[in-house]
């Protein structure tokens, strides 16, 4: 008889149910782990919300992607890992041969899709062979399982910053002060910027990225974030600014608050289908560098996990809240309404 754990099932949006369901079963160069904490995502919610073009077609589907655990079974032909290991792991891994691999571009491999983990909203998760290959790490016993699932989406911030450019003495813009904006926040300080502001909706994001490092939060329902922007670069915008929401209309306004020859950093995935406009004159005359910045290599996911057991970010300011792992759609609902950070989920 197949073993069975609890689990939080995807049916479709807004329908997320904590039920029953077997324990994966492993293959060769794969890991069973037993998930120690994992955490709630912007993805997560934006996938709860509207949607998510893979999981859409495979529904029922084991859900969430941020976790740290214990390793419970080892596949033939795995040689670092060992079970009773303690480890942190991606949600995908690169193939190491494809054209965007070989040029230093991995997080663009198609391999992606097809190694994508999701399951860490259950009791054990599998992590396919090209996960356990490129991106999972052992992690110290003085690291917390819930500090370890931040690798994954740091790494994505590490990216994010990597491709900012920021230099000494810059100002720095971060629009959306969720757990990526606030990641934002703490290292363009530690990559030099001297001045660093970010603009919410929420209270309570603004007052933790004010923690996070932030010189001025924003509220832009009492004030227009591009007018205060400029007021403070004496009308010239800032060196950098970095979308970390996923709106059209908050690309359109990072553009606005970017300084000539200034860069854009657009980091929040928008929904499918959806445009931005830019002004070519303002574009081409003022020499603007808008880039996309999409998911992480596995250099960053090492570097990330080093800045955590530096101590080099908070954890304390990124999760907010603990919740069981029947409270599941509790806490998606109050991410989603900026009433809290991350969640740490426990099975």
């Amino acid at each position: 008889m197949t073993e069975k754990m609890q689990a939080a099932m995807y049916y479709g949006i807004g329908d997320v149910r904590y039920e029953e369901t077997d324990i994966p079963e492993i293959g060769p160069g794969e890991l069973l782990v037993k998930v120690g904490t994992a955490l709630t995502c912007g993805t997560d919610v934006k996938t709860y919300k509207r949607g998510h073009p893979i999981l859409i077609k495979h529904t029922p589907a084991l859900f969430g992607h941020e976790y740290a655990g214990t390793v419970k079974a080892v596949g033939d032909g795995v040689k670092n890992f060992s079970v009773g290991m303690r480890v942190v792991a991606t949600n995908s891994a690169p193939c190491g041969t494809c054209f965007y691999c070989k040029r230093d571009m991995p997080n663009l491999c198609a391999q992606l899709k097809d190694s994508l983990v999701n399951g860490a909203f259950a009791e054990y998760i599998r992590v396919p062979e090209p996960v356990v290959n490129w991106n999972t790490h052992p992690i110290p016993d003085s690291l917390s399982f819930r500090d370890a699932a931040l690798t994954e989406p740091l790494a994505c911030v590490v990216h994010g910053i990597e491709e900012s450019n920021i230099t000494l003495g810059d100002t720095a813009v971060v629009i959306g002060a969720g757990p990526i904006g606030q990641m934002m926040i703490m290292l363009a300080k530690k990559r030099g910027a001297s001045r660093v502001i970010t603009s919410d909706l929420s209270p309570l994001r603004r007052e933790i990225g004010v923690k996070a490092g932030a010189d001025i939060a924003i509220d832009p329902t009492k004030e227009d974030p591009v007018t205060r922007v400029r007021e403070e670069t004496d009308d010239r915008g800032a060196d950098v600014v970095i979308e970390a929401v996923g709106l059209p209309q908050l690309w359109e306004q990072a553009i606005d608050m970017t300084r000539d020859a200034g860069t854009t950093v657009l980091f929040g995935g928008a929904a499918s289908g959806t445009k931005f406009e830019v002004d070519t004159v303002r574009f081409h005359y003022g020499q603007l560098t808008l880039k996309g910045v999409f998911h992480l290599k596995p250099k960053h996911v090492e570097q990330a996990l080093e800045l955590i057991i530096a101590g080099d970010v908070d954890p304390n300011l990124l999760i907010s809240h603990d919740m069981p792992l029947k409270n599941i759609n509790e806490a998606l609902e109050m991410m989603s309404k900026g009433e809290t950070m991350k969640v740490a989920i426990s099975p």
